[in-house]
């Protein structure tokens, strides 16, 4: 069996584009007929530049191979130009068509892959939620008093909302927007506003939800110490990516400083980065990202090297569906899996993208027991979403959504 043809998909998000603006995926099919999936994660370039890259890379590596060879596969791209180093945007395309080759391989097994990476040790997974805007609350700026992001009371009541549906554990980010310069020294109204959403959401759900405090790297490890002391009372379930991620030692005095535990790892790629996160002490759970982390089986490496260090993994979603299909294998045949992140009840147009959506139920993924990934790309949908914004986003210098 080899590879001899491959699709890229470069698909608008609509609004209120939650998960992004766009997804990239790709399709590769096989000299029999099977066909696999994956997405790539990155926003480093303009989508149309990725989907080059992803086809560029496509072409060199893996039309004529033969999918089984993933371990083949990725040394040859990680390799690739003389490298031998982690970099986001090449992880990010070797990502998808590692998956891809996965799915097939799946296929070709009559077999889920979680089967074939150990088979499952999770019949259900719990899922969590970022706390978004109700429908008619999407468009109002994000600096409105009354915005979800900016009003605790708006986001207790946005949590209540949630929990009803079967959530028990919930994200946010209250301590303001990363920067290119992080990171800095929380102010004194970051700090008081992250105390008060974290309050007021724990009066609000009570101690049997957690809650996910939210960062993006904004901060040094002194300012992260402080903003940490003003939150242990609520007892979090985890504060997340205090600091850049490039500083490891940096942000294990975090960990060490404090009683939340530290998560971390939606900017990091391959074992190597995350062996630096586990031998510093910098977190306590790594959130990995199957779009960009370097594909399924570097994943799977990435979770027993977390296993050794008595770590847990909670998987980073947000992208499209089927890196979200990927997370759910991964996490279903992990024993150290902690909890799986969801663009809420996995449906809206996540959903629409899949011929099959996932199945979500009372706070949980039901994981699939199909074969491969277990889910397939709605070509159709994924045809009738072009996406042609990178154009205006540069002439208007807008950043990509989070």
């Amino acid at each position: 069996m080899i590879i001899n043809h491959f699709e890229t998909f470069v698909v608008a998000n609509p609004p209120p584009h939650f998960g992004g603006r766009y997804f990239i995926f790709v399709k590769l099919v096989t000299d029999t007929g099977i066909v696999g999936y994956g997405e790539v994660y990155c926003a480093t370039f303009s989508a149309h530049v990725v989907e080059a890259m992803l086809k560029d890379t496509a072409e060199r590596f893996v039309v004529g191979h033969d999918p089984f060879r993933i371990e083949q596969l990725w040394r040859s791209v990680y390799g690739a130009g003389y490298t031998l180093r982690p970099d986001v945007s090449l992880m990010g395309v070797l990502s998808a068509l590692e998956v891809a080759c996965w799915d097939i391989v799946g296929k070709a097994c009559d077999k889920p892959v979680y089967e074939l990476l150990g088979g499952r040790v999770h019949e259900r997974l719990r899922s969590y939620t970022y706390i978004y805007p109700a429908c008619g609350d999407v468009y109002p700026d994000v600096d409105d008093d009354e915005h979800v992001y900016s009003n605790p009371e708006r986001a207790a009541q946005r949590a209540l909302e949630y929990v009803q549906q079967g959530f028990t554990a919930l994200k946010f980010d209250p301590a303001g927007p990363y920067t290119v310069f992080d990171g800095g020294m929380p102010t004194g109204q970051e700090l008081d506003r992250s105390e008060a959403f974290v309050r007021t959401l724990r009066e609000a759900v009570g101690g049997s939800v957690d809650l996910l405090f939210g960062t993006h790297g904004q901060f040094t490890a002194a300012g992260a110490i402080r903003l940490a002391k003003r939150l242990e009372a609520y007892d979090p379930l985890w504060f997340e990516e205090p600091t850049p991620p490039e500083n490891t030692a940096e942000m294990a005095r975090v960990a060490r400083s404090t009683s939340i535990p530290v998560a971390t790892g939606e900017r990091l790629c391959t074992k190597y980065e995350f062996a630096r996160v586990l031998q510093d002490g910098a977190a306590a759970i790594l959130q990995l990202n199957l779009g960009r982390v370097g594909g399924l089986l570097e994943a799977k490496k990435i979770a027993a090297l977390a296993e050794v260090h008595y770590a847990q993994i909670a998987p980073h979603l947000y992208c499209g569906p089927i890196v979200g299909a990927a997370n759910i294998q991964l996490a279903c045949c992990s024993p150290n899996f902690l909890i799986l992140e969801g663009i809420e009840t996995w449906g809206g147009f996540h959903g629409q993208l899949l011929e099959q959506g996932i199945q979500w139920q009372d706070g949980y993924v039901i994981p699939p027991s199909a074969p491969g990934l277990g889910v397939v790309l709605d070509e159709a949908v994924a045809r009738a979403h072009p996406y042609d914004g990178d154009a205006l986003h540069l002439q208007m210098g807008l950043a990509p959504v989070r």
